[in-house]
Parts: structure tokens; C-alpha cells; sequence
């Protein structure tokens, strides 16, 4: 029996959250029974998996996605919104660990990702709000340096002048803050309504004749006749080859793949409206923000002129009792003008992490196939992941090649020790913010 509590446990519904009261267009499903056959099945509704099925489906694959609650149900319809270009790792590090030339095919695949969420939404007309403009801010002014350093470095070495350096005067001027001493600022990214885009996705694949199930647990794996049996609740699929695309949600369903990749929890708040004028001078320039911390804040302005504003997590597979309270804190830390504001949504979301932040994109298996691991930086990663996946599968291997030579060594310990070593990392590296 697997048993777990309130965080990874499937829901009927969507969490109360702001994306869910604002969805603009949910996307039809189909009834599951088994026994069923496929070429492909997906599991996981998210980014990842829906892109998976979207690209496989525009080949003609017969493929079935199989999502335990709703479609973008866990991290892909919670998290900031915030589009970001470029993987978890500056090109530094990636010149470090795999060398100049897998370094520069990487920041290919970084721009081609995010190029690949501009023709998702202009092809299949998803409305998902996507307005551009991202600032990192350094919260320490001796990370300013690190910053200018890196700023000329891509302007420099990979050509990419969207990204430059912003002055502490500057930044003063776009944010109502005095938390910050510098930053840089990517004209390419953004932020977006995450739900609307997940559902969006979800629409496109299934026009183009994905099968798309909700509220099908997968039980179990295991290896049949032509490909796996994939076990759930409803009963059994038969797919000659399987892609997991359950982020922090996996709950013990391939323990090859929970070595590379753990979940954590993050939590988000919403504020009530505060007019055109009060968003104004809390962002000037409408800019999505998240700053240099290890346990990093992150926010942005809504279109109806709310502040969204991710801060704080944990590492249980519990949400605290008061998630509102929990982050008010950390929105009082950058606004303390907000101290009377009230919150009129907040919640909590699971994303599945890795040692080094890099995806974990791998065959774990032959035909068994894994996309997760994206480290918060799932928006632009996992769907272009997805399309990675499908590609190699229909023979295209080169991106999927690439991914599986990035080092994601597992996390240390066994099963009963990888948790433990995990929450000891985490709250060492959140315990140096505060120094």
C-alpha cells in the first residue's frame, strides 16, 4: 500500500488557487476504462506530459495520457508564472560540466524552449496572459558583481543582448523596495497565467487526437508482451513504450527515477486588488521579479492588479495549516507596506528538484522513458522537454542525447536517507540567506 498525506494525495478538484478561480477555457477529457492498448502512454497531465502528447499526437502516434487528478492539477497550475530563458545552470557552469560545445548546444535548446512557448500560444491561440519582461534582483551587494560578470559574459560570448545589467538606482526605480543592490533584466522573459497555459496545451493535443484521462491513478509498471503494463485503478493499458512525466508527484511509482529527482514544497500568495495605481508603484514597469536568495522570493503583478508572490517552502509532504500566514512574511520582507493588504488566495504546490537543478531527462528503461526535475524553472523546460521526449521517441535523438549527458547524479542515501539529507541541504543553504 502507498499512503501519502495532504501534499502529493490526489484531489477531485483543483486547489483553490487564483489560476483555478481565473481559467479561462477547461479542456474536454474521456471517460478511462481498462483494459485499453496504446502505442504511447503518458503519465502526468502537467507541461511535460501534455507536450509529450501534443507533439506525438501532430505525428500521428497513438498516444493516451493518463493525469491521477486534473490536467495541470500539481506544479504545472500552481507555480509563479514566471518565464525564464536559459536552463537552471548559468552557461558558466554548463561550460564547466560538459564543456564549450554541449554548453553552447544547451543555450540552443534554452532559446529554441523558449521560442517553443511563443508558438504554443500563437499557433493554438492560448490565452494565458504573457507579458514580457523578467528582473532578477541580487538581495547582497556582493553578488552585484557576480551579476555584472555574467551579464557580459552572455552579452559577450553568446551574443544574447536582451539581458543587461540594472543599476540599484534603477531598480529602485521599478520596484518599491530598498531589499535590492543590482540585478539584470531579460527583455525575452516574462510571466503567465499557468493553469490557462496548461489547459491550453491540453486543448491542442487533444485536437489533434491525444486521448487525454483524468482521475487515473497509476498503481504500477511493470514490463508485458510488446512494451509495459501500465496498472491503474480503473484498470490496465498496454503501451509499448511509457514516458513518466509526474515531476514531484511520482509517489514511488518508479524508484530509478525519485534517486535523481525529490519533491519539494512552495507556497504562494495573492493579494486583493490593488487598483492600476497601486500595482503601478509596487512594480513599475509590470516586470516579473525573483531575487538571488537560495529559498527565493518571487512575484509579479496580475492583470487585474494583484501582486502574486511566491515565498517560502518546506520539505515534509505536508502544507502548513495557514499557507497565507506562512508567506506574509516574506511579502512583508520586500513590501512592508503591504502589512494591512489582504491576501484572497494562497496555496501550496509540490515541483520535483535534482542535484544539480538540471532536468532529468533520460530512456531509464528501454521503452520506459522519464522528463522531470525541472527545479522551478518548469514553464519554458518541461514543455520543450516534452517535444525533446517525443522527438526521440519518433527517432529524432539529438536534444534527448544532450540532456543525457548533463551530470544529475542521484541524491545521496538510500530511500530511507535521501529526505533527511535533502532537508539538511535546504536548510543550510536557506539558513546562509539570512547571513
Amino acid at each position: 500500500m502507498r499512503s501519502f498525506p495532504d501534499a502529493l494525495t490526489p484531489r477531485p478538484e483543483h486547489v483553490p488557487s487564483y489560476y483555478a478561480a481565473t481559467v479561462r477555457e477547461h479542456c474536454a477529457t474521456l471517460p478511462f476504462e481498462g483494459p485499453a492498448r496504446a502505442d504511447v502512454c503518458v503519465v502526468g497531465g502537467g507541461y511535460a506530459g501534455l507536450s509529450t502528447a501534443l507533439h506525438l499526437a501532430r505525428r500521428g502516434v497513438d498516444v493516451v495520457l493518463l493525469e491521477q487528478s486534473q490536467l495541470g492539477w500539481g506544479a504545472s497550475g500552481r507555480h509563479g508564472g514566471q518565464v525564464h530563458v536559459g536552463m537552471r545552470r548559468e552557461q558558466e557552469w554548463l561550460e564547466a560540466h560538459v564543456g564549450a560545445a554541449d554548453a553552447r548546444r544547451f543555450w540552443d535548446c534554452a532559446l529554441a524552449a523558449r521560442s517553443h512557448v511563443d508558438w504554443l500560444i500563437e499557433t493554438y491561440g492560448i490565452d494565458c496572459d504573457l507579458r514580457l519582461g523578467y528582473l532578477h534582483a541580487d538581495h547582497r551587494a556582493r553578488y552585484t558583481e557576480h551579476t555584472r560578470r555574467h551579464v557580459e559574459f552572455m552579452r559577450s560570448a553568446y551574443g544574447y543582448e536582451h539581458l543587461r545589467y540594472v543599476e540599484r538606482a534603477e531598480l529602485e526605480g521599478i520596484l518599491a523596495t530598498r531589499d535590492y543592490h543590482g540585478g539584470s533584466f531579460d527583455a525575452r522573459g516574462g510571466h503567465l497565467h499557468a493553469l490557462n497555459f496548461a489547459l491550453g496545451i491540453a486543448r491542442a493535443a487533444a485536437g489533434h487526437g491525444a486521448r487525454l484521462h483524468e482521475h487515473v491513478e497509476v498503481t504500477g509498471l511493470a514490463r508485458a508482451a510488446g512494451g509495459w503494463r501500465v496498472s491503474t485503478r480503473r484498470g490496465d493499458l498496454q503501451a509499448g513504450r511509457v514516458v513518466l512525466a509526474c515531476n514531484g508527484y511520482l509517489r514511488r511509482l518508479a524508484p530509478s527515477v525519485e534517486r535523481h529527482v525529490m519533491p519539494i514544497n512552495n507556497y504562494i500568495a495573492v493579494t486583493e486588488p490593488l487598483g492600476e495605481a497601486g500595482a503601478r508603484r509596487l512594480i513599475s514597469n509590470g516586470c516579473a521579479v525573483s531575487d538571488s536568495r537560495f529559498v527565493v522570493n518571487y512575484y509579479r503583478i496580475t492583470p487585474d492588479h494583484r501582486l502574486l508572490f511566491g515565498g517560502g517552502e518546506n520539505y515534509s509532504y505536508r502544507f502548513p495549516t495557514d499557507i497565507g500566514a506562512f508567506v506574509r512574511p516574506h511579502v512583508l520582507s520586500i513590501f512592508p507596506q503591504l502589512v494591512d493588504v489582504r491576501f484572497d488566495y494562497a496555496w501550496g504546490g509540490t515541483l520535483g528538484i535534482t542535484p544539480t537543478r538540471m532536468p532529468w531527462i533520460r530512456a531509464v528503461e528501454p521503452g520506459l522513458y522519464n522528463a522531470s526535475g525541472f527545479s522551478g524553472l518548469g514553464v519554458v523546460t518541461a514543455p520543450f522537454a516534452g517535444k525533446t521526449v517525443a522527438e526521440a521517441l519518433c527517432g529524432e535523438q539529438d536534444n534527448f542525447d544532450l540532456f543525457g549527458r548533463v551530470p544529475v547524479p542521484p541524491f545521496p542515501g538510500g530511500p530511507a536517507l535521501r529526505g533527511p539529507t535533502l532537508v539538511a541541504a535546504m536548510l543550510f543553504y536557506a539558513l546562509r540567506d539570512r547571513l
